[in-house]
């Protein structure tokens, strides 16, 4: 499961059968076990994340077309990869790849056309496609006219924490495989071929510094939760004037590892008024702030294994009030530092629900979600979309009755200082040096 495994928390057995009844429905999310990929993956080994190994990328792939293919069921075992289909398209189609687009010059097509393996008489000619590098958090391989030179793996996907790879380019234990003899990676003849060794590394270099792969990053989870690029950038304050669904957590304020500071400013209808004001995420991880039975309430979901919950003893009264929910976190930011140690993620800290400037309810959250949310959930105000943060108190959509003046989200986010950046830099050599 995604939210538990880049959030670092492994799920006990007793505790996962818990749910042992849903499985498979909408209750669970669902995500097939290392065991199965692993045996499913068979005659290779390892699996998705594993750059280095067939097992995490090669597929089979069946092409039809009744028109132009006469050898029907035919077997074809050139060397191909994904980004030969858009060259081969275009070859069938007779058409040229554009120069520009919109005024805008194109860069070269990557790939190789295999148009040419249709044809029967080609089912043995050599494959056109020659060289190939791959490469996915600092695991890599390179394929040259059937040999293949793979980094043995040293993490397995699931291990989404710990020190990284410091240097993932050359701190690598190097296989070599010739695929005509052994496409399935079991005889490693490195030491029997040292000058292949070399010169596949020296090509992997070339096509690395080619396509703009370089410098290699050996983190996992420090890569999903480094600062990106997007509308959120640089901004500490956030206000909504009106409801708003669907907007995709990468483009909206990110709650997890900082201080915050949410405020509701809202008028509730005689008779009262219940709603969803502000949820991020839904029912395996996220957070929602909401009126219950005219309560105000504000819940974390926490990998739908626990879900803190903050909320008010009384129903609000018609008319105008104002909603705080203050969040002080304990622990380090995460800055502009892509880092491995993560003693800054996932600390406690504490919340406080307001009404109109009281304090209603106050409580330490022991831990937090260092890393994501649910990834297919989205942030919403005024109403709940796809599933909600706790089952237990609504459904969704739950659309807020009252009239939302306005909503306010202030981050505070802690930055790292000198000395806290020096402290993780070492406990990183610290943990290099245990590993080698």
């Amino acid at each position: 499961m995604p939210c538990t495994c880049f959030n670092g928390v492994t799920v006990p057995v007793d505790v996962q059968m818990k749910w042992y009844d849903v499985w498979g429905t909408e209750q669970t999310y669902n995500h097939m076990s290392a065991g199965w990929s692993w045996a499913f993956d068979t005659p290779f080994d390892w699996f998705k994340q594993n750059a280095s190994r067939l097992g995490g990328t090669n597929q089979n792939m069946v092409v039809s077309w009744p028109a132009r293919i006469k050898d029907k069921g035919a077997l074809r075992e050139q060397f191909v990869h994904v980004i030969d289909v858009v060259p081969t398209i275009l070859e069938a189609a007779g058409i040229r790849a554009p120069e520009l687009v919109d005024g805008i010059k194109q860069k070269p097509i990557e790939g190789t056309s295999f148009l040419y393996t249709f044809d029967a008489a080609n089912a043995k000619a050599p494959s056109r496609h020659q060289t190939q590098y791959f490469e996915m958090m600092g695991q890599w391989a390179l394929y040259q006219d059937g040999w293949l030179l793979s980094t043995k793996v040293d993490r397995a996907p699931w291990e989404a924490f710990g020190a990284a790879n410091a240097d993932p380019l050359n701190n690598q234990v190097f296989q070599l495989y010739d695929l005509t003899k052994d496409f399935t990676q079991s005889d490693d003849i490195a030491a029997k071929h040292p000058e292949k060794v070399k010169a596949l590394r020296a090509r992997f270099l070339a096509e690395a510094k080619k396509y703009q792969v370089l410098p290699l990053d050996g983190s996992v989870a420090a890569r999903v939760i480094a600062p990106r690029p997007n509308i959120t950038a640089g901004r500490t304050e956030f206000v909504y004037t009106r409801p708003m669904v669907g907007l995709p957590q990468g483009d909206s304020p990110l709650l997890l590892n900082t201080s915050y500071t949410i405020t509701a400013d809202i008028e509730v209808p005689e008779g009262g008024a219940e709603g969803m004001m502000l949820t991020s995420g839904g029912r395996f991880a996220g957070y929602g702030f909401y009126l219950l039975e005219g309560k105000p309430v504000f819940v974390w979901n926490l990998i739908d294994l626990e879900r803190p919950k903050w909320e008010g003893t009384e129903a609000l009264s018609p008319g105008r009030h104002t909603l705080e929910f203050d969040f002080k976190y304990d622990g380090l930011g995460v800055g502009t530092l892509v880092f491995n140690s993560f003693s800054g993620l996932g600390r406690p800290g504490t919340g406080t629900l307001k009404v109109d400037g009281k304090v209603v309810d106050t409580k330490t959250m022991p831990k937090t979600l260092p890393i994501i949310l649910q990834w297919d959930e989205s942030f919403d105000i005024g109403s709940d979309t796809l599933t909600g943060v706790n089952d237990a108190d609504y459904q969704p959509p739950f659309p807020l009755t009252a009239k939302l003046n306005k909503l306010t989200i202030a981050v505070d986010r802690p930055e790292l200082s000198p000395a806290d950046i020096q402290q993780l830099k070492e406990g990183e050599a610290k943990a290099a040096a245990a590993r080698e």
